[in-house]
């Protein structure tokens, strides 16, 4: 299935003409984000934590400590809701109604289950790497049996999706068109800066040539 099905769960019913539920544009928006933020409810209490996540196929990777709230929320199979944002611009109008912002978002709904298997945990934690500076995992020393042990790792399946995309110039009324007010959109990007050592870094160790890629 190409397209998420629209429920009440996932359904845009502000602005629906910026929805979007294909999953070329809701994975697109996923695969780009560096991170998520994760909704779920704990002994009726509401709570939303920011973390990594990467993407498999049509499920959702997390990882978390084994004492962590959220991953034994998620690994006994309960439902959380997952969103990201790309802010692309801040969009200035001439009336501050409205004032708005260019951005790509993405709501999901789905449940987890724990990934247990050294073998596949060991897979998608290289993954996660990777999807901090793709290329990473050959380098960096990969987890010991006994820091595998002290890490949870859940697949959450991607179940419900949908995306929320706003680009263009502001939407005046046609009577505020003609008021001496400077209107437009000042794009804005994610910027890599040139790479910092770490200052215990041994002598003679250059940057990688996938770090340096970032500033392409």
């Amino acid at each position: 299935m190409s397209e998420f099905a629209t429920n009440p769960q996932n359904l845009i019913r502000r602005v629906p003409q910026r929805g979007a539920y294909d999953k070329e544009t809701v994975y697109g928006i996923i695969d780009e984000a560096r991170m998520c933020h994760v909704g779920f409810v704990h002994e009726g209490r509401p709570f939303v934590i920011p973390t990594i996540h990467v993407r498999s196929g049509d499920e959702l990777i997390l990882h978390g400590a084994k004492a962590s709230r959220l991953m034994k929320h998620i690994q006994a199979g309960n439902e959380i809701c997952v969103t990201m944002t790309l802010l692309d611009g801040l969009v200035l109008a001439r009336s501050a109604f409205h004032h708005s912002m260019n951005y790509r978002s993405v709501v999901l709904f789905g449940k987890g289950r724990p990934v247990e298997d050294d073998e596949e945990k060991y897979r998608v934690l290289e993954i996660l790497v990777d999807q901090i500076v793709p290329g990473r995992s050959r380098d960096a020393r990969m987890p010991t049996q006994k820091e595998l042990n002290a890490v949870a790792v859940a697949a959450v399946s991607i179940d419900s999706a949908s995306a929320k995309v706003r680009t263009g110039p502001p939407l005046d009324d046609e009577e505020d068109l003609g008021l001496p007010v400077w209107a437009g959109v000042v794009p804005i990007r994610e910027q890599v800066l040139l790479p910092e050592n770490d200052p215990q870094l041994s002598a003679g160790i250059p940057v990688p040539d996938y770090v340096n890629d970032l500033l392409n």
